[in-house]
């Protein structure tokens, strides 16, 4: 009997580990009936028993633990550990004391000895067994962290030894954990900074525009007032036909997707077994999201994934108080851990999440931001797309839904627009093999491609964006999967413009860096990914600044025309071609929003249709304020607030209600490991 994971799988609720989840309703059951499993557990605990004893465990709770680590593959001693049954400095003092060990309470970061290529290899190792030489000003000795360990085995190994006992010491793989994470903070902080810059400086975002780059666009702002001054005629038509080129562009990819776009609709993962599971990390990079700590820690706890095979890291400035102290009020798991980064510029979400992946210890590694509410089971779905596509298989995309649109008429446009993303352009992409930007969440990597690209660019504001792309210059392809993730949108005008401003001035820096040798990119992406980025860039950008241009220009020539009562020739021709321009542009909007909306979501769609031209506004106004901090602030970044939301999954609209229709997710078998 293997414990299963994934669709048609129904796991236990209530078993001492169980997750605390609304979607189990089962009691739980011990595998009794299972009688290989249950003498594997048995001949487990043979050289536990005095341990247990140390411990004060029933042999019934360790005769669980034991089964859990047989289903999952994992050792007694990791789920031991993770279950939190018994505090770790404890449970590694008794440890010690079974197995004639000296045991470590503390571990100064000062007194272990390494070189920098060591620490760094120490530090991307999972949860398991390690050593590290230490030299307090008394003898040299080892420090011995591990989650594998044995007492019956180890103290056979250990008796007759006195001189390898007498150096050894054991430490709690927390202490060890936190005094490698201090000593290596210069390090991991200089590769953060420099690392992408020294390796592929053309890569990187910490310069601006190369010499050509520069000349180019001053040649274009300078030579169109020229150019307007002495031939404002073929210089009108020139600039209409560029718009035009643009707005078709973006037009054409809509009215591509339109073909194969369709709501969301999450897909169960096939049945798995939990001793296939890789480890798996997830990051979460916090910045002032205290009054949020509570809702992600309810979300993360319905997560489906073994808690032995779990790493969860909260990346946070080292000075960001409030939220360090709201993480600190929730009780951490031995899997959880939080990463502080010291404080220097550039304050990005991708320096700090560069200053902590060498410190991730996972296969695969996914990443959420602090308002996330991902689909339980969407590690696994992630996970299988993985086990089944080839090496070149970089990173998959899950969805996201806005899940507060009733909020107001920004979180309504803004809902339409990512299920048109991501349900529709993205999707499309990807069936195609082509490049695309990633959204800046639920991205979930292999470990390996994300460090052989280079990882995050702590200089680039849209780190999603640039990661995408390079993937495909590196040869690799992202895709998409179907378990969504509920974000809320900005419900206020001024937010959402900030945060609208960063994401295309990102598009403008992201842009900007590949197409500095734009031969070169061609040779290294091919034709249909080209041209897929320069619409996803460029032509995103040059057409959210020029409708304004087309609106202006409506006017003026409609109210020319009614003034008038006729237009010239070339006249009448540009307000065809601005009213061809805006009808298409609207129209293939507002096509693949309402085929990519649920049908519940597509109820009043009117006001979608009656706010698009207001939204495309907005749109323009944050281009134009992009461009002018991408002259002059190009690496700040403007943090998006977070606030509580409101409602429970399942209550609150039809993107929580996705959830309840989803197959309810299965629960580990065996001790209970609460979450919270």
């Amino acid at each position: 009997m293997q414990q299963r994971l994934g669709k048609g799988w129904r796991g236990p609720q209530g078993a001492p580990g169980g997750l605390k989840t609304p979607y189990a309703r089962r009691p739980w059951r011990p595998p009794w009936h299972d009688g290989a499993r249950l003498l594997a557990g048995m001949a487990t605990l043979g050289g536990w028993r005095g341990m247990l004893r140390r411990l004060r465990l029933s042999e019934d709770e360790a005769l669980r633990l034991a089964v859990r680590a047989d289903l999952n593959g994992t050792e007694l001693l990791d789920e031991l550990y993770v279950a939190g049954l018994v505090p770790e400095d404890a449970l590694y003092r008794a440890l010690a004391d079974e197995i004639g060990l000296a045991f470590e309470p503390a571990t100064p970061s000062g007194a272990l000895v390494l070189r920098d290529r060591e620490l760094l290899m120490l530090l991307s190792r999972p949860r398991g067994q390690l050593h590290v030489r230490t030299d307090a000003g008394g003898p040299p000795g080892v420090l011995l962290s591990s989650t594998r360990l044995n007492p019956g085995e180890a103290r056979r190994r250990f008796d007759g030894r006195a001189d390898l006992v007498s150096r050894l010491r054991l430490v709690a793989p927390g202490s060890l954990r936190a005094a490698l994470l201090d000593l290596a903070r210069r390090l991991l902080l200089d590769e953060a900074l420099r690392g992408l810059f020294a390796a592929r400086p053309d890569l990187s975002a910490r310069q601006g525009a190369t010499s050509w780059q520069g000349l180019t666009l001053g040649l274009l702002l300078i030579g169109g007032p020229v150019a307007y001054a002495l031939a404002p005629g073929i210089t009108v038509w020139s600039a209409f036909v560029v718009i035009t080129a643009m707005f078709f562009m973006c037009v054409g990819l809509r009215l591509a997707a339109l073909t194969q776009a369709h709501p969301a609709d999450p897909r169960p993962p096939a049945v798995a077994t939990a001793r296939a599971l890789p480890v798996y990390t997830i990051l979460i990079a916090l910045h002032s999201e205290a009054e949020i700590i509570d809702d992600l820690f309810d979300a993360l706890a319905r997560i489906v994934w073994p808690r032995s095979k779990l790493e969860i890291k909260f990346v946070c400035e080292a000075d960001d108080a409030p939220t360090l102290a709201a993480i600190a009020r929730q009780r951490l798991r031995p899997w959880m851990e939080i990463i502080r980064v010291p404080p220097c510029q550039p304050r990005t979400k991708p320096k700090a999440l560069a200053f902590a992946l060498p410190a991730v210890g996972g296969e695969l590694v996914a990443l959420y931001d602090a308002e996330d509410r991902p689909h339980p089971m969407q590690l696994l779905e992630a996970w299988q797309r993985f086990r089944d596509g080839d090496e070149r298989l970089a990173c998959v995309q899950a969805p996201l839904v806005v899940a507060n649109a009733a909020a107001g008429a920004l979180p309504r446009m803004f809902q339409m627009e990512y299920a048109l993303h991501f349900n529709g352009i993205l999707p499309w992409l990807s069936r195609h093999g082509l490049s695309f930007p990633l959204g800046g969440t639920s991205n979930h990597f292999r470990r390996r491609a994300l460090i052989a690209v280079g990882g995050w660019d702590p200089y680039n504001v849209t780190e999603d964006a640039d990661l995408g792309t390079r993937f495909a210059r590196f040869g690799y392809r992202c895709e998409t999967i179907t378990c969504p993730t509920l974000e809320d949108a900005p419900d206020e005008v001024g937010v959402w413009l900030r945060q609208r401003t960063r994401w295309f001035k990102g598009w403008i820096q992201t842009w900007f860096v590949h197409m500095r040798r734009p031969a070169r990119f061609y040779r290294e992406v091919g034709a249909a990914s080209f041209i897929a980025v320069q619409v996803m860039f460029a032509g995103m950008i040059a057409s959210a600044l020029a409708h304004p241009v087309l609106l202006a220009s409506i006017a003026y020539l409609g109210a020319k025309l009614g003034w008038a009562g006729t237009l010239d020739g070339g006249d009448a021709v540009l307000l065809a071609l601005a009213l061809f321009n805006m009808v298409l542009g609207y129209g293939s909007f507002l096509a693949l929003g309402l085929r990519c909306l649920d049908k519940a979501d597509r109820r009043g769609f009117w006001k979608n249709a009656a706010l698009t031209p207001a939204y495309w506004l907005l749109m323009s106004a944050a281009a134009l304020r992009a461009c002018w901090q991408i002259c002059w602030w190009p690496h700040y970044w403007e943090k998006t607030p977070h606030k509580r939301h409101a409602g429970t999954e399942g209550e609150t609209g039809s993107p929580h209600a996705r959830f309840r229709r989803s197959p309810r997710p299965p629960q580990p078998a065996g001790p209970r490991v609460s979450f919270r």
